[in-house]
């Protein structure tokens, strides 16, 4: 029998049906994982009560619902596809940094991608023009663009469904005189 890292041995598998919620926003999270499959979206609700999509997760993203340990999401999680996720005690894996090598690299490495991720996004929103934040996207997340309703898309980007439209056009137009 070969001997198992910590990391696998402190994680368990939980699948997580199209439309249904892996975090819930208000809740306590205790939970970290890595998505194996599928596709994800984190949303929260404006002043107004409506959606606003603030992050995809794809194949080999972590998803951590709260840095503060059994702090209250400010977000919601959702399956856009059937995933498959593996599933951990953030408190648990948190206690093995800097006592396990590979929990500490692979922490290390996905908290300078998303900070990389909400920087990108955060410059996106203030200081670029619908046609320049769907180039964005398309960069950050070529495999997506055929697995996320148009909607969503346009909701993380700040714009209205017509403006992306209009912007996948400026693309398609801008791509042809090349």
């Amino acid at each position: 029998m070969s001997a198992q890292s910590t990391s696998e041995k402190l994680h368990e598998i939980r699948i997580v049906k199209k439309g249904e919620t892996f975090i819930q926003q208000e809740k306590v999270c205790n939970t970290i994982g890595k998505l194996l499959e599928g596709v994800m979206r984190g949303f929260e609700y404006d002043a107004d009560g409506s959606e606003v999509t603030t992050h995809f997760y794809q194949e080999g993203d972590i998803i951590v619902g709260s840095f503060i340990p059994n702090g209250k999401m400010t977000f919601t999680i959702e399956a856009l596809e059937g995933c498959i996720i593996s599933v951990a005690n953030y408190q648990e894996v948190m206690a093995q940094v800097n006592k396990d090598q590979e929990i500490t690299e692979v922490i290390t490495r996905e908290f300078q991608k998303l900070n990389q991720q909400l920087q990108s996004r955060l410059v996106s929103l203030l200081n670029l023009n619908s046609l320049q934040k769907y180039e964005l996207f398309l960069q950050e997340y070529p495999s997506l663009i055929n697995r996320i309703p148009n909607y969503y898309i346009a909701n993380y980007l700040g714009i209205t469904p017509t403006q992306l439209s209009r912007a996948r056009k400026q693309l398609v137009s801008k791509e042809k005189k090349k």
